[in-house]
């Protein structure tokens, strides 16, 4: 029996040595979970063996082989589809219909613009149609790498302050060639259906009553709604209360509001807000004639929300504009957040929704079963997978441009390599001392 014995300790030491080898093979392997050798003691069973003081053990055995899922460190690579889980959860892969679930998230972009990892198993993950994410059904994530269509400028936002201590411009008649004609400028880009730009054209003009000021209106430097023919500018009266604050009051909504003898502006909104109505795009040939390009502005005209603009003792300046149009984009970049969105990033500025990353958990994660290449797959013990998106439920946050290192530490398995070496030898002096014995025993007869 002692031999068996001394046996089952070998065999136990030897395992112990594989494991920890193994470990220390992986130190360096992306997304990869150490393992821990697991033994119990094992007793000889017999008909007449009693319970009592006097039993004695036959040897170890081989428990199990566990995996230790604790986080390993996060290191950044600057790749923009390298993606590490900061908490609990797998990535999702399809490998030819075959579910595997991994840590490892080196991932890269096939030609025929798939997300997959090396192994060529697709990440699994939510598609997008027109920027908006299709939750339900888990698909295999992939990339439109097609030009941004793109948009026609509908809304303008800007806030102003116009000088109230500014004196009447010397030249009476307005001239947007002439700077003496005017008190303040500035431009903002608008955008037609086909992506062209457009310069929107803002002058500013002190009254002569007080707290009055004319605004002009040009396109391009044109009149907005007949640019081939006309430049007289569109011309609204801005009116403002003693604290320096816009009179909305005084902007009737549907009224073409007309200054300086000029019977054409832009009408106001409901909401208080200018809006740029019958806007036709055009452009200046090679000769200096202007016709229109073939675009179109947006349906409902061009929305200016000026709400923000005052009038206080300061120089006159814009501390803040925008507008929502752009011209197309090429597809220049990705870039991923930390609930697993993945955005398109474009030449024109602008990010386009493509898809969501899924990520899956498990109730026993020590059930999941080893499937080469840092993946695992699903078993009875592990229980079904648990489907959802990063940072939400029992899932842990996705960190983009960046990887997950192996969990292993070096330092404790090579204790523990020093430590099964040693248990492998006073193993074997137990068998060698049984010989001993044996040998004793033969002789004595």
């Amino acid at each position: 029996m002692t031999f068996n014995i001394g046996l089952s300790g070998l065999s136990a030491a030897n395992k112990a040595l594989n494991v920890t080898g193994n470990n220390i093979a992986n130190v360096a392997t992306t997304g990869f979970k150490s393992s821990r050798a697991e033994f119990a003691d094992q007793y000889a069973a017999s008909i007449r063996a009693t319970a009592g003081k006097t039993a004695v053990g036959s040897g170890v055995t081989t428990a199990a082989v566990s995996q230790q899922f604790t986080q390993g460190n996060i290191t950044s690579t600057g790749q923009s589809l390298d993606l590490a889980i900061n908490g609990n959860g797998f990535f999702a892969l399809n490998d030819n219909g075959q579910k595997l679930y991994t840590r490892s998230g080196a991932f890269y972009s096939d030609k025929e613009g798939y997300v997959v990892n090396v192994s060529g198993s697709n990440l699994q993950g939510y598609n997008a149609k027109d920027g908006v994410i299709q939750t339900g059904v888990l698909t295999d994530l992939k990339i439109d790498s097609s030009n941004l269509q793109p948009n026609a400028t509908s809304k303008v936002s800007e806030t102003i302050n116009l000088n109230s201590s500014a004196a009447q411009p010397t030249v009476a008649q307005f001239d947007p060639s002439d700077v003496n004609s005017y008190n303040y400028t500035f431009n903002t880009d608008l955008y037609d259906s086909q992506g062209n730009a457009h310069q929107l054209n803002q002058y500013f003009v002190k009254d002569t009553a007080n707290n009055s000021w004319t605004m002009y209106t040009l396109v391009d430097g044109r009149n907005p709604t007949d640019p081939v023919n006309s430049a007289t500018p569109l011309a609204n009266k801005l009116s403002f209360n003693s604290d320096g604050t816009l009179n909305t009051a005084a902007m009737t909504p549907g009224v073409v509001q007309d200054g300086n003898g000029v019977t054409t502006g832009l009408t106001v909104n409901a909401g208080k807000t200018f809006n740029l109505d019958g806007w036709v795009p055009a452009t200046q040939d090679a000769s200096g004639a202007w016709a229109v390009n073939g675009a179109n502005a947006t349906a409902n005209g061009v929305s200016l929300d000026m709400l923000a603009t005052t009038q206080y003792n300061a120089a006159s300046a814009t501390s803040a504009k925008s507008q929502d149009g752009y011209a197309t984009g090429e597809l220049s970049g990705l870039s991923v957040d930390g609930t697993g969105i993945l955005f398109a990033n474009f030449t024109n500025g602008q990010n386009k929704v493509i898809g969501q990353v899924a990520m899956a958990n498990f109730s026993n994660v020590q059930g999941l079963a080893p499937n080469g290449g840092t993946n695992w797959k699903e078993t009875f013990s592990s229980g079904v997978p648990i489907i959802g998106t990063p940072d939400t439920g029992v899932m842990g946050s996705l960190q983009s441009q960046s990887l997950e290192d192996s969990n292993v530490d070096l330092t404790a398995e090579l204790v523990n390599l020093i430590k099964a070496q040693s248990n492998y030898q006073a193993n074997a002096k137990t068998i060698s001392t049984e010989s001993t014995i044996m040998q004793t025993i033969i002789q004595m007869s």
